[in-house]
């Protein structure tokens, strides 16, 4: 079973990790060698699909191998993309880029749809409080996460309505024990893929 555990900066992901999923955790992603969107927006998308592939990759190992893998933050992060486009920090080139991209590797089976997807969602300012009472991470960017919020919400909520019954939005008591019977025939299925890209629309 593959889980998402989803939310902007300061909402708990890594938190609740580390607290229920001891050896099953998929780890977020790091972004200090990206391409620049702006400047270089075929090349970032080159960059980002493969990034994400290769943690859909790491998912499905983990579960291959212990039953269960939970992921910090979705491997399918083409909302991050489309969320910067909704708010005006990224544009429709960059947004048809990365979807024609990531389409084509959900085709052929390099990345797909998780079981279960967990969204956290927090108040603005709970989450500028907490990032200023932990001096653990400095969160890079952390007002733009904080602006993407509801385009965050707009994406899951679409997702949602072509997953029945796999996304939730908030942070389980503790980790799931199974994934819901009809999760894993969806997992690569393009219509499905397609159907939730239009209710974005």
């Amino acid at each position: 079973m593959i889980v998402v555990i989803e939310g902007i900066s300061a909402c708990g992901k890594s938190s609740w990790c580390s607290s229920h999923a001891n050896g099953h955790v998929v780890a977020e992603n790091a972004r200090n060698d990206a391409p620049d969107r702006a400047s270089a927006p075929a090349e970032a998308v080159a960059f980002w699909v493969r990034r994400n592939r290769d943690r859909w990759q790491s998912a499905i190992e983990i579960d291959s191998a212990t039953g269960l893998a939970i992921c910090d933050t979705d491997p399918l992060k083409l909302h991050y993309t489309w969320c910067l486009w909704k708010i005006g920090e990224a544009t429709e080139v960059n947004w048809r880029l990365e979807l024609a991209a990531t389409r084509e590797v959900f085709a052929r089976k390099q990345i797909g749809f998780a079981d279960l997807y967990y969204i956290g969602i927090i108040e603005p300012a709970v989450a500028r409080q907490r990032k200023q009472t932990d001096l653990t991470r400095s969160r890079r960017n952390f007002e733009l996460h904080v602006r993407l919020q509801p385009a965050l919400i707009d994406w899951y909520e679409a997702l949602r309505a072509v997953l029945p019954g796999q996304v939730f939005f908030g942070f389980p008591d503790a980790r799931p024990a199974t994934a819901p019977p009809s999760s894993e025939s969806r997992r690569y299925d393009l219509a499905t893929f397609d159907n939730f890209i239009a209710r974005l629309a």
